[in-house]
Order: C-alpha cells, then sequence, then structure tokens
C-alpha cells in the first residue's frame, strides 16, 4: 500500500488534487454539520446546480469557469436564504426552484454552444485531471478563508445552529451569519465542483455529518469527527479510483456511504447494548 500511495504522489495531477480535495472536504465537513442541523443540507445540492449553469455560461462566453461561477454561486446563495425566509416559497420548494431552473439554464446554454463535451463532463461529474497550477493556488486561497472565517466565528455559528431564536435575543444578529454560512457553503461547491462534480458535490456536505451524528452527540465533537471522516474517505476514495480507474467522485461518495452505514451499525449495536445493560439492572 506504501508503494502504490508513493507511486500516486509522484505525479503532479494527483498531489494537485489531493491538495484541493483534502481542503474543500475539510471545509464541506464543518459546514455541513450546520446546514444538516439548520435542515439546509439541500442547499449544497441547488447551488451545485447553479454552479454547472454559471460554467456553462463561462465556457459559451470562453471565460474562466471559477471567475464567473464564483459570484454567482454566492449570489444564488443569498437569495435560496431569502426565498426561505422572507417569502411564500420555503425551503425545499426554494432551493428546487432555483436548482432545477440553473441546470435547465445550463443546458440550454450547452446544447446551443459546445455541446456535451469533455470539459462539461467534467464539470458534471469531476475529473481530477480538470485540476490546473492557478485553480489549485485559488482553491488554497479560498479554503483557507473559509477555515479562518469558521474558526473566528464558531460560537456564533454554533449558536444559530442549535437556538436562533435564543441567539437574537442575546443580542447575535443571525441573519448576518446565516449569510455567512450561505457565502462560505457557496465557495466550498465551486471550488469542490472540479474534482467532485456538480451532481455529487453535496455528497461531502452530508455524508460526513450524518455519520458522526450516528455516535457524538455534541456540536465540537461532530464537527471534529466529519472533518476527519471527510478527509479520510476523500482520501481512499482518491486511491480507489486510481486503483481501479472508476470516477474519482463517485468513488468517494461510496467510500462516505459505506462509512456511514458502518456508524449506523455501530449506533445500533451501541443502543442495543445500553438496552441490554439497563433491562439487566432492572433485572437485579
Amino acid at each position: 500500500m506504501l508503494e502504490i500511495i508513493l507511486e500516486m504522489f509522484s505525479f503532479a495531477f494527483l498531489v494537485r488534487a489531493f491538495i484541493v480535495g483534502a481542503l474543500v472536504s475539510i471545509c464541506a465537513a464543518l459546514l455541513g454539520v450546520s446546514l444538516v442541523l439548520k435542515r439546509y443540507s439541500m442547499i449544497g445540492s441547488g447551488l451545485s446546480n447553479v454552479g454547472f449553469g454559471s460554467l456553462a455560461l463561462a465556457t459559451a462566453l470562453n471565460m474562466a469557469p471559477l471567475t464567473v461561477s464564483i459570484p454567482v454561486v454566492i449570489a444564488a446563495a443569498f437569495l435560496l436564504l431569502r426565498l426561505s425566509e422572507n417569502s411564500k416559497i420555503k425551503g425545499d420548494a426554494a432551493v428546487a426552484l432555483v436548482s432545477t431552473g440553473s441546470l435547465a439554464v445550463g443546458v440550454i446554454i450547452i446544447s446551443q454552444t459546445t455541446g456535451m463535451n469533455t470539459d462539461v463532463c467534467n464539470y458534471l461529474f469531476g475529473s481530477i485531471l480538470a485540476m490546473t497550477r492557478a485553480d489549485v493556488h485559488l482553491s488554497i486561497t479560498l479554503s483557507i478563508i473559509v477555515l479562518v472565517l469558521f474558526v473566528l466565528f464558531y460560537n456564533k455559528l454554533f449558536a444559530i445552529t442549535f437556538d436562533e431564536t435564543f441567539a437574537k435575543a442575546t443580542g447575535i444578529n443571525a441573519n448576518i451569519y446565516n449569510m455567512l454560512i450561505a457565502f462560505l457553503t457557496a465557495l466550498t461547491i465551486v471550488l469542490g465542483m472540479r474534482i467532485m462534480g456538480a451532481l455529487l458535490i453535496s455528497s461531502l456536505i452530508i455524508f460526513p455529518a450524518l455519520s458522526s451524528m450516528r455516535i457524538f452527540k455534541k456540536f465540537k465533537s461532530v464537527t471534529i469527527c466529519s472533518a476527519i471522516i471527510s478527509i479520510l474517505c476523500f482520501f481512499v476514495g482518491v486511491v480507489i479510483s486510481y486503483l481501479y480507474a472508476t470516477p474519482t467522485g463517485a468513488s468517494v461518495v461510496l467510500v462516505n456511504l459505506l462509512v456511514f452505514v458502518l456508524f449506523c451499525i455501530i449506533e445500533a449495536l451501541r443502543n442495543s447494548n445500553a438496552i441490554n445493560k439497563l433491562q439487566g439492572k432492572k433485572c437485579g
């Protein structure tokens, strides 16, 4: 196994993929805990579809994909947040409205310009070969921004995640921190689409958080566990992709799914043991 890992790191494109993938995995896992607890987890799927539409537009205009996608996806994140909070269109309906509309626009643009070429498929399903040096530098910079902002405002994000009403009563401007979560999520989605693809990037947000919640109950413990799971699953997924020539994004998602099932089994066994001990005490 060590020989395989050393062989993989001899390829520059895999090194770039590991660096960006690890950073994006951490960012997605940290944000995923808040998004899942606030029932905003589907916003990742919605924003990834918006990202695909913006990438299609950038391709048609012959512009840098990330330069177009970042502001568009951030604007969409704020729009989704505003629709969910201040209109008659709530939650999942707002996500479905924006995501399907963006996906339709992207498909139409592609059909009228480049067609379903390799670049489009890379953005849909992800490709580690698509990472350029410029992408890596931009991804590292933006990932560090996401991590720094999350750490700086950790306490505020914790407060609005568990009890937004109480947070407002204590003087915390919940709207600003909800917008911060939306902003950080938008950045993470755009960064991850190059490797995971627009159709699979939301899995990095959802799976690690759900897996961690099977075992841990405290916010800090869940957050740390989610980050560890996300990085390990990404690494194992890339190794599997390298060994068996499977799509990288799908391999990472499959590993995350297996970890989720494993954690569910551990939770069930732990609950069963707890029940047996309780029954034993009652019998005694």
